[in-house]
Formats: C-alpha cells, sequence, structure tokens
C-alpha cells in the first residue's frame, strides 16, 4: 500500500510537472491558424529575421564545433593543473545572466574597447552587425557542444586510439577514423543544444548587435511597441519552425544511434 502510494505521489509531481511546461507550449501551437501564418509571411520584416535568426545561430554552431570539438577532446583525454578552472571557465557562460553576458560581450568587443579595436584594424566590427549576433549566441551556448562532446569522448576507449595507431595510423587519423564516429551521436546532441540555445538568445545578442534584428528581439520589440497582438504570431511561428527542426535532428540522431547499435 506505502508503495502504490508513493509511485501515486511520483505520478502527481510529475503531472504538475507536465501541466506547468505543458501548458503554454500547447497553448501557443494550437493559436496557429491561417490569418496568423498570412500576417506573418506578409511582413518582411518578420520573415527576414526569422531567417536571419536560423542562419546566424547556424553559423555560430559551426564556428563553435571548430572550436569546440578540440576543446573537448582535450579535456577528455588530459588530467593537468588547472583542469578544473578551464572547465568551470567554459561552463560559466551558461550561468551568466543574460544580459550581464550581452555587456561582458560589449565591453571588450565594444569599438573603444580593446578585442573591438584590434579586428576593426582588419575591417571587422561586432556592435550591430551580424558578427554581433553570431558572437552573442556562441558566447552564450558553446559550453553545450564542449560538454557534450566531451561526455562522448570519455566513451570512447582510447585503447581503440591505441590499436589504431599501432596498426598505422597516425593520431589524427585515429582520432578522425575512430573517436569522432564513435561519438558523433554525442556530438550532434551538443550541436542540436548549442543551435536551440543560440537560436533562443536575446540578453546577450540586443545588448551587442541590436540590428540586425533577430526573432526574439523583434518579438520584444513588437511587444513593448505594439502589444500582445503584434508580437505572438512572430513567437508562434518560431515555437513551430523550431520544434519541427529539432524533430528533424532528434530522429537523425536516434537513427544514428540505431545504426552504431547494430554494428555492435
Amino acid at each position: 500500500m506505502k508503495n502504490k502510494l508513493f509511485t501515486l505521489f511520483l505520478k502527481g509531481l510529475f503531472l504538475i510537472l507536465l501541466i506547468l511546461v505543458a501548458a503554454p507550449i500547447v497553448n501557443m501551437l494550437i493559436s496557429l491558424s491561417p490569418g496568423l501564418v498570412k500576417y506573418v509571411f506578409q511582413d518582411k520584416e518578420i520573415v527576414r529575421s526569422i531567417f536571419f535568426t536560423l542562419e546566424a545561430s547556424f553559423y555560430a554552431t559551426l564556428f563553435g564545433l571548430l572550436l569546440g570539438i578540440p576543446a573537448a577532446y582535450l579535456l577528455a583525454r588530459n588530467d593537468f593543473w588547472g583542469k578544473g578552472i578551464i572547465e568551470a571557465i567554459v561552463d560559466i557562460p551558461v550561468m551568466f545572466p543574460h544580459s550581464a553576458a550581452g555587456i561582458a560581450l560589449l565591453s571588450i568587443y565594444g569599438s573603444r574597447f580593446i578585442f573591438g579595436k584590434f579586428f576593426a584594424l582588419f575591417g571587422i566590427e561586432f556592435v550591430d552587425t551580424s558578427l554581433g549576433v553570431i558572437l552573442g549566441m556562441f558566447f552564450v551556448s558553446f559550453s553545450y557542444l564542449v560538454n557534450s562532446a566531451k561526455e562522448g569522448f570519455k566513451k570512447v576507449d582510447v585503447h581503440l586510439e591505441y590499436v589504431a595507431q599501432n596498426l598505422g595510423a597516425t593520431r589524427f587519423q585515429a582520432f578522425r577514423r575512430v573517436v569522432l564516429p564513435c561519438s558523433f551521436s554525442d556530438i550532434l546532441s551538443g550541436m542540436i543544444m548549442m543551435w536551440a540555445r543560440g537560436l533562443s538568445e536575446f540578453g546577450a545578442v540586443v545588448i551587442l548587435a541590436y540590428h540586425p534584428m533577430t526573432a526574439p528581439v523583434m518579438i520584444y520589440e513588437r511587444f513593448t511597441s505594439f502589444g500582445l497582438k503584434y508580437s505572438k504570431p512572430i513567437s508562434v511561428i518560431m515555437i513551430y519552425v523550431s520544434l519541427i527542426i529539432f524533430i528533424v535532428l532528434r530522429f537523425i540522431q536516434h537513427k544514428m544511434k540505431v545504426r552504431d547499435k547494430g554494428k555492435r
């Protein structure tokens, strides 16, 4: 009897959680109508901001992939003095208040500050530019990719690399042909989380690069200027777009996991 009561208690709490999380999402999803879709796609500024948001988050994720994979591999395969500090630095942006992240970026990448002046020598600016948007998205989301890839690399037995090297492969070839394929599912998961986090970023982006306007910034701008009626359509479309892409990526990831299990 006590076990049943405990199970019932857990299910009750779980149900409360589902209601709290699902209710706002479901409410937004069912509010989609032909009129709403027509309104959104007739406004070229909204369409432009949605596609720009998807594009910027994609580039931020690619940049994270380029820098994050080597970092994750080093952290997974090596123990050294100060490793805990470096791992903390990787995790800190996730814990930053969004606006604080924007201030931190502006304070060093702004045109009057050290990195801003340096990049300006090459004609690169971050304040109110597409690069600034990508930088803001990258800063707040790269931790997801690094940590997921790191856990994936840890799952790969290091002896497999040694075997590959004994068979004539270089360390890079062993990494490319053994480690990466075996941990790709975790890397993909990190990429999905990084892309999604960048897609939703508001605070860092609005401070460093208000323009060109991303969808989250436009939602805020429309809400403060015109109210819920004019901001909700953008929110609904963004939820649908994100949901569709997220489901497709998760489906691909699931297929890859099934394939990997079949090979074993």
